[in-house]
């Protein structure tokens, strides 16, 4: 049941939005990628009319990457603000935090850029909805490429909190399940940024794996990719990263010495698929900001629609109206293929896509970048989460282990 206490009935012509996003430090990049996406669905839909004659109005904080001050922001949002709805947030430590705001108001919170498979499957809350891939998807996409390659021993590294974890759980998990022939011979867990990568980096090279997964996104991947340059790593041992590896802003900040024939993938790419809905989306978007989109720019252009079209399908702004209506729903994204269109899943309000993995080489069409993905590889959605009855087994014995925990204890 949801909790409303002191909410003011919003006003009838408008739809308010409250978004968290980081504006500042490393992820900032990110975070302004996520507002000029935003901003562009919010005037697609107000120039058409509005949602059922009400104008989508956005507010925009930066959540500066931090839990703590993101719930503040969030209960500010709406307890003041009065939002309809939450939207955004990159981190996945800070997803999980607005979560539990969204479920003690009852107020629709659309996630829009992280990605750690607990916030739809452990901690999953009714009003919680992802508009982007989780975890669980990428590394099992990325199990299954992996599936089919000789290489047979593993190293794993990643930020050290929520989403490098997660991301790791769910690749080891799945690839020993297709490959029981692998060993996975180490781990390494740096801070989330930070800045000085060489000591693992040479700890990786004389372990020698024949494949190293990389969990890194934004400022992190590019100061993580720079340092292995410089020690040679990519000459040695085959990089592959499914999550969040192939974002444009890391072959835009490395131009030239971004490395060729890393395995990569990423929630949006701006030259797959080649559909006129992908080329109209990135084109807008580089006409207003006059550079190429990140992913952000495509999960909160999404969430914005995703929003709206609920709405529309719930006649309503209650909570309650747009979770009933928004089950299930068909969601057609820039980054469908033709004949393929997103949908949410009523068991866990994730987003169901197929997911593209690429190789990088030299191309000069998105500069200043000149390396981007291709000799592309399409995993099938149907394949890619666990199915209702492991949904519902793992949230169970989730809620036993939380029971089993002492008033007071756990962190």
């Amino acid at each position: 049941m949801s909790s409303r206490h002191g909410r003011r009935r919003r006003a009838a012509d408008t739809i308010t939005v409250g978004c968290l996003y980081p504006l500042t430090g490393r992820a900032a990049r990110y975070g302004h990628d996520a507002i000029v996406g935003a901003e562009m669905a919010a005037d697609e839909i107000n120039e058409a009319g509005g949602v059922d004659g009400s104008e989508l109005r956005l507010l925009f904080s930066d959540d500066r990457s931090d839990p703590t001050f993101a719930v503040k922001v969030a209960q500010r949002y709406v307890t003041e603000d009065r939002v309809e709805f939450l939207m955004g947030v990159v981190s996945s430590a800070v997803a999980l935090a607005v979560t539990e705001v969204s479920r003690h108001f009852g107020v629709v919170f659309v996630g829009t850029d992280h990605a750690s498979g607990r916030l739809t499957i452990e901690q999953f809350q009714p009003y919680y909805f992802r508009v982007t891939n989780n975890t669980v998807q990428s590394m099992r996409a990325g199990a299954m490429y992996l599936q089919r390659r000789p290489w047979s021993t593993y190293f794993y590294i990643g930020p050290d909190y929520e989403y490098g974890h997660r991301q790791w759980q769910d690749f080891r998990d799945h690839l020993a399940q297709l490959r029981p022939d692998v060993a996975f011979i180490g781990q390494a867990w740096p801070k989330l940024y930070q800045s000085d990568y060489r000591p693992f980096i040479r700890a990786i090279l004389e372990a020698s794996p024949q494949v190293l997964v990389h969990g890194f996104w934004g400022g992190d991947t590019i100061a993580f990719l720079e340092q292995g340059l410089e020690l040679g790593l990519f000459d040695r041992i085959q990089v592959v990263s499914f999550d969040a590896g192939g974002n444009y802003e890391v072959f835009e900040a490395l131009g030239d010495r971004m490395p060729t024939g890393l395995i990569l993938s990423a929630r949006h790419h701006n030259n797959f698929p080649q559909t006129d809905e992908n080329r109209t989306f990135v084109e807008r978007f580089w006409s207003r900001a006059r550079r190429y989109p990140s992913y952000t720019a495509h999960g909160a252009y999404v969430g914005v629609h995703f929003i709206a079209q609920a709405v529309q399908r719930a006649g309503s702004v209650d909570s309650d109206d747009v979770v009933r209506a928004a089950e299930g729903m068909q969601l057609r994204t820039p980054r469908d293929r033709e004949g393929f269109c997103s949908w949410i899943r009523p068991v866990d309000h994730q987003i169901v896509q197929e997911m593209y993995i690429g190789v990088s080489e030299p191309n000069v069409d998105f500069a200043p970048a000149r390396v981007m993905l291709g000799r592309w590889e399409v995993i099938p959605a149907d394949r890619l989460l666990p199915d209702t009855e492991e949904i519902l087994r793992l949230r169970q014995a989730a809620a036993q282990h939380r029971s089993a925990i002492p008033h007071g204890g756990g962190s």
